[in-house]
């Protein structure tokens, strides 16, 4: 009996080993098995952050550039390129930001805008030496790619570059434009319809009709278009102010409403000047200071 008691006592050694060598290896399997998880994840996190802006190339939609335009075409591309770039680092700083349509009302819409301001200046450059082309207003609208936003329109075209455009945006006249006259009211005067009763803000931005005189008369129609449309864009903002209440962050009217509007404004105004260009004459001064706009109580 005392000579068995020692290899009784081995065997349980033996046993108690073996189930805490089982024991141990499913922990360090688990282990594996959760990091490859959590690899994983982080793999699928960063392709659905990888999300990208593309925009078609314009360089090569040129025709011959005249030489005399080289220089101001050059500025206007590398512009592109700003744009661009801008707009991917806004994409990757507003995450979760906004509703369901902020991408596109606060990034890809603002940025088409900046893009047709940007070619219609490429357009007047080299129709003033040579036939202006055409067409360009078609590789203003960019889209998402990568991720999980599917295939963009072409391959970008312009290369990345980390400055931020001092040029802005241009939009299409709408078809509501108010006040025939094109006379813009300061303080908001024309945007209060749409805001929401609740809501006592409304947006202001500076008089525009009244900084300019000595309009050529073959160019007063084109500016009593964009000063009439000056007015709709006020008019639009504050009609979304009113309809956007407690959406997004603490930055969204700024992002999605008044830098929107503001890119829009100066691109109008950038129209405005040109107008005045185009017959030899020079635009009042000053101008460009009167973009932007803001939140007023009422």
């Amino acid at each position: 009996m005392s000579r068995g008691l020692p290899l009784l006592h081995r065997r349980r050694i033996l046993v108690s080993g073996a189930i805490g060598g089982i024991t141990c290896a499913a922990v360090v399997v688990g282990a594996a098995m959760a990091g490859q998880d959590d690899g994983s994840g982080d793999a699928n996190a960063s392709t659905k952050a990888a999300q990208t802006i593309s925009c078609p190339a314009v360089a090569g939609s040129l025709p011959e550039i005249p030489a005399e335009a080289r220089a101001e075409v050059d500025r206007n591309l590398a512009l592109l390129d700003t744009q661009i770039a801008e707009a991917d680092k806004r994409l990757g700083a507003s995450q979760g930001e906004g509703g369901p349509n902020f991408v596109q009302n606060a990034i890809l819409g603002p940025l088409a805008d900046k893009r047709k301001s940007t070619l219609d200046r490429i357009a007047i450059s080299i129709g003033r030496r040579a036939e202006k082309p055409t067409g360009l207003d078609a590789l203003a609208e960019c889209t998402l790619s990568g991720g999980e936003a599917g295939a963009g329109t072409g391959a970008g075209g312009e290369a990345d570059s980390g400055a931020t455009p001092t040029a802005a945006a241009s939009e299409p006249a709408d078809g509501g434009a108010e006040q025939g006259s094109g006379a813009e009211q300061g303080g908001g005067a024309d945007a209060g319809s749409g805001t929401d009763e609740g809501s006592a803000q409304t947006i202001s931005c500076p008089d525009v009709a009244s900084k300019i005189s000595g309009v050529p008369a073959a160019a007063r129609a084109e500016v009593d278009r964009n000063l009439a449309l000056l007015d709709t864009q006020i008019a639009e903002a504050d009609k979304r102010l009113g309809t956007s209440q407690s959406e997004g962050g603490p930055n969204f009217v700024q992002n999605a409403i008044l830098g929107p509007l503001k890119d829009k404004r100066a691109s109008t105004i950038d129209r405005i000047e040109l107008s005045f260009s185009r017959q030899g004459s020079t635009a009042p001064s000053g101008l460009d200071a009167l973009a932007g706009c803001s939140l007023t109580s009422g």
